[in-house]
């Protein structure tokens, strides 16, 4: 080797290593401090632009598991005003009872007056259940109760209140003695249902009457063009159900639609003053029955809902483990292998220190050249 000042070899390839051993140690330090194992983007571009996306999912999971919340909490709040609707419903079947019965005797106004005062709690209580000010049970929540279908103005019927959603009811009528004989037939709850209300009379010109079904719970609004031919079919209108999002996209599969029918006495088809006398009271009874038994299925809907947000809950605590995990794979760092690395490159930058200073030393050697 010949000896030369000019450049020191062995000290710019100890330099070299130094630099090399201490950029790694310094990158240890940075990610003994942090926890990560990607802190910028020259760590791990691929890996960067991964865990970046799950740590967007993860987060917006975690808001999904919090509308999941808010829309139990809303369901509750429905169903316990469903459960109050539910005792007035009950308590009314009792008056009717008693008011079908000839023991009534004079009472019966006493009794029709606070059956009135009950319909109107049962109005109050649905008009006034709210959730962060949105209604919950006068119709506007979910779907719409108006007639579709094959039926018209022009055939007799204006408006449909009661209609079950994805429910097809076929209307047939003939001409009675003294008026216009309605039937309607529907499969509901995977059981035929047929109600015939007959000598339906012909409103006057320009006017409408509501005719009652109570057995299938509907109360429809015919004009004066009905007739003996006003056949056709009706469905409730599709409304727009209230969507809570429980996922990171705009899939139908991310959303959990939720409808909650009217629970106002119209479309209950109850109405006032049907308890002044004992033929009336009877009849009302038959609605009130039919009331009950609608009140109860549409509690059993919210029900079923609440179950399904659970299950929903359940799998997006999963999915943000899971997420986690997978993001901590990528991005986290292996403090112990960390450790280890950090060790050998601390002894690293130690011993070409230690050897940059002998090289250093070793040039000093040609000044015996000049003694």
């Amino acid at each position: 080797m010949g000896f030369r000042i000019q450049n020191n070899i062995e000290a710019l390839n100890a330099q070299r290593n130094l630099s090399i051993s201490s950029a790694g140690m310094s990158k240890s330090l940075q990610r003994l401090s942090s926890g990560y194992r990607i802190n910028s983007a020259a760590d791990d571009a691929a890996g960067l632009a991964i865990s970046q996306q799950f740590r967007a999912d993860i987060a917006s999971y975690k808001v999904a598991k919090q509308n999941v919340s808010e829309a139990n909490a809303l369901l509750q709040v429905a169903e316990g005003a469903m459960d109050q609707i539910g005792n007035i419903l009950t308590r009314l079947k009792e008056l009717a009872t008693q008011a079908s019965s000839a023991n009534a005797g004079a009472n019966v106004d006493k009794i029709n007056a606070e059956g009135n005062t009950l319909i109107d709690e049962m109005d109050r209580i649905a008009n006034s259940t709210k959730y962060a000010n949105t209604a919950l049970l006068n119709g506007t929540f979910g779907v719409t109760l108006s007639a579709g279908g094959s039926m018209t103005a022009g055939q007799g019927i204006n408006s449909v209140s009661g209609l079950q959603d994805s429910t097809t009811y076929t209307v047939t009528s003939a001409a009675g003695v003294s008026g216009i004989n309605i039937t309607i037939s529907a499969t509901i709850g995977g059981v035929q249902h047929s109600e015939t209300m007959y000598e339906v009379a012909v409103p006057a010109t320009g006017t409408t009457s509501d005719v009652k079904f109570n057995a299938l719970g509907l109360t429809v609004k015919v004009n004066d063009n009905l007739a003996a031919t006003s056949d056709g079919s009706l469905v409730a209108n599709a409304g727009t159900a209230s969507n809570f999002q429980v996922g990171t996209s705009s899939d139908i599969n991310d959303r959990i639609s939720i409808m909650i029918q009217s629970c106002l006495s119209t479309d209950l088809s109850l109405s006032k003053d049907l308890m002044l006398n004992a033929t009336d009271a009877l009849t009302f009874l038959d609605s009130i029955n039919g009331a009950i038994s609608t009140v109860s299925g549409k509690r059993g809907d919210v029900g079923a809902a609440q179950n399904r947000l659970a299950y929903a809950n359940a799998n997006l605590s999963v999915t943000v483990e899971n997420y986690t995990a997978a993001e901590s794979t990528i991005r986290d760092v292996d403090m112990a292998a960390e450790m280890t690395t950090f060790t050998k490159n601390q002894i690293l930058v130690q011993a070409g220190t230690a050897m940059l200073a002998q090289a250093n030393v070793a040039s000093q050697q040609v000044l015996s050249l000049f003694k």
